[in-house]
């Protein structure tokens, strides 16, 4: 009787009767260890992972927050940076960058707005110029610029692609030409730099070069000031002028510094007509000192008046002008 009793309870495991016979643990169904209970802030659900993801989210809103205000500061002249896009905000701003041929990828526009004769105008500037129109709420508008009076139009600037310094040489180059570059040290207005363009590009020169931090960078006022001369004429970006104007003078090129206690005038300066990089400093404190000491030979403009200095822009068009007449003559 006992006998039938244990196979019957082998056949049926789930009987009540006597004890059943277990596999010891080595079935394929046999459970296994999950290991270490992971932290809190791994484990969905947990009050610490929903505090952790909270804290990830409101760092990603603030720096975008926070990208968003340096791209509608760029819509008032300031700063651009390298390789973020710029906002032009403002009915005036956004018409006078769009009739200036200032690059654009689109042109906001808010719901509803009330029409007057500016916003016609960027309308038809912007139609004329294939530039789509975007449609969006205030409330979008206003987290996009950061809380600016953008007044229903915000105009979307693509980043300005900059050149390197030996891609002005090769300018010249493929030119047959003796290479002319202008090179502006610290120059933090961007009219300024917008206006250099401009002269650069009326009196032949190859290029400007400018540096990649403390300086002025291509924004929609550059742009606007260049007068369109910044579409046909190359921007370089250099991380160190100095070893950018070193790498000039192994290249064959004099480096000529414009100050207002250079050792020369620029009507006696002969190397105008070879191979030269001229530098402009800020109107506050001229050439920094590496500059400088870098520079082959510091020229002035002379100047009969009582104005103690120009501005960079000035000063570029005056020398870029001595260059081309004296490069005419040979």
């Amino acid at each position: 009787m006992a006998g039938n009793s244990q196979r019957r309870n082998r056949r049926n495991p789930g009987s009540k009767k006597g004890a059943s016979v277990g596999t010891g643990g080595h079935s394929r169904r046999a459970l296994q260890g999950k290991g270490p209970t992971p932290p809190g802030e791994a484990r969905k659900g947990h009050p610490k992972q929903r505090a952790a993801n909270a804290a990830l989210k409101r760092e990603r809103d603030a720096k975008a927050r926070a990208g968003m205000r340096r791209a509608g500061a760029g819509g008032r002249g300031g700063r651009g940076g390298a390789g973020a896009a710029e906002l032009v905000v403002g009915r005036n701003s956004v018409v006078e960058a769009l009739q200036g041929g200032v690059p654009a990828n689109a042109l906001y526009v808010m719901q509803f707005i009330d029409t007057d004769d500016r916003v016609r105008e960027a309308f038809q500037a912007a139609n004329e110029r294939g530039i789509p129109l975007m449609e969006a709420p205030r409330p979008q508008l206003d987290q996009m610029t950061g809380g600016l009076n953008h007044q229903g139009l915000v105009l979307q600037v693509p980043p300005y692609e900059y050149a390197h310094p030996e891609d002005l040489l090769e300018e010249a180059a493929n030119l047959g030409q003796d290479a002319l570059i202008m090179a502006l040290d610290g120059v933090t207005d961007s009219r300024n730099l917008g206006a250099v363009v401009r002269s650069a590009a009326a009196f032949g020169a190859h290029g400007v070069v400018i540096p990649e931090r403390r300086a002025a960078g291509m924004t929609a006022g550059a742009w606007k000031t260049s007068s369109g001369a910044a579409a046909r004429l190359q921007v370089a970006r250099a991380t160190n002028l100095t070893r950018a104007l070193e790498a000039y003078q192994k290249a064959g090129l004099m480096v000529v510094g414009l100050a207002a206690d250079g050792e020369a005038e620029i009507g006696d300066l002969d190397v105008l007509t070879g191979p030269v990089v001229i530098v402009a400093g800020s109107e506050g404190r001229g050439l920094s000192r590496l500059v400088a000491e870098t520079c082959d030979i510091r020229v002035r403009i002379p100047m009969p008046g009582e104005t103690e200095s120009l501005n960079a822009g000035v000063a570029a068009g005056i020398v870029l002008y001595e260059a081309a007449r004296l490069r005419a003559k040979r």
